[in-house]
């Protein structure tokens, strides 16, 4: 699917009363915003946690961190906005982003986007260099390798997308240990590839939709059947993972091994379903879950270490 191809005709979006601060933050999309927080946070903690460091004593590493990557992550959202705003009157999805009924100028979008990701990554090299120089190759592989160049043109585009969704934990252990440790890759890994099954149950739900804008999405181009084994090979793919971080212990293993389970029994059940948009919902919403409690755990289990 070529990137020239033509796109079906929008439907005019639909007139709805909507504040100021509701458009901003679905401009930024907050809560892309909140969930990387989260795993920026825990490459930060567990980074003090395997490098005996004060926690206490580091609050100005938080506050970089923290902020500079929120910024970041904010400014290179509404950038992907204005990127696809020929593209999002097309899905219901999006069709009511603030890009798309006006509300925010494209001026004013790309003036707000490059001034969080100037501000942010201020911060983060404050934190240190190496935040910094991650914090460019997260906005690098959103912005341009995801949103420019292989959204619209690879049905390899959620694997790319996946390298920007994993660097936020990279992130926030650099600016405490800018020398990444083992545990720092992990988390990545994780990250990237939770995403691929995450988003394709997605992108089932959506087919038509994605469809209409000319996104070759896997279930787009391959279909359901081919979707349905991509997405068990990539949770396999997660059962060796935990094990790169034995030093949480026998409990967080035994949680996150379980938590693979279920996935895999989920992942298992598709092939069988009679309902696969029924089934792609419990594997969407499982997806949700599964990384909360995962990044949740690691969080706690590292008090212990």
């Amino acid at each position: 699917m070529s990137n020239g191809s033509t796109i079906s005709t929008p439907v005019k979006p639909e007139i709805v009363s909507t504040s100021v601060f509701k458009d901003f933050l679905a401009l930024i999309k907050i809560g892309i915003v909140n969930s990387n927080m989260i795993t920026t946070f825990t490459g930060l903690f567990l980074a003090f946690q395997f490098t005996d460091k004060s926690f206490l004593q580091n609050i100005d590493l938080l506050l970089y961190a923290l902020v500079g990557s929120g910024l970041i992550i904010a400014g290179s959202a509404a950038l992907n906005n204005l990127i696809d705003c020929d593209i999002d009157p097309v899905m219901t999805r999006t069709k009511l982003r603030p890009t798309v009924t006006g509300r925010f100028k494209a001026p004013a979008v790309l003036a707000l986007a490059l001034t969080f990701i100037v501000v942010g990554e201020i911060l983060l090299f404050s934190a240190s260099t190496a935040a910094g120089l991650w914090g460019l190759a997260g906005v690098f592989s959103y912005v341009v390798l995801y949103s420019m160049w292989s959204k619209r043109r690879y049905v390899s585009n959620t694997i790319v997308g996946s390298i920007s969704g994993a660097i936020p934990p990279l992130i926030g252990w650099a600016a405490v240990e800018p020398a990444l440790g083992a545990g720092a890759w992990a988390l990545f890994l994780i990250m990237f590839i939770w995403q691929p099954p995450h988003f394709y149950a997605l992108a089932m739900r959506l087919t038509e939709e994605y469809r209409a804008a000319n996104i070759p999405m896997l279930p787009v181009v391959k279909g359901f059947a081919r979707t349905k084994k991509s997405m068990l090979a990539w949770v396999l793919f997660l059962f060796p993972l935990p094990f790169l971080l034995t030093e949480l212990g026998v409990g967080f293993l035994l949680l996150a091994t379980a938590l693979n389970i279920g996935w895999l029994y989920f992942a298992l059940k598709g092939f069988k379903t009679k309902d696969d948009l029924k089934w792609a919902k419990t594997m969407f919403i499982y997806s949700l879950n599964y990384m909360t409690i995962l990044f949740v755990s690691i969080i706690i289990f590292s008090l212990f270490i």
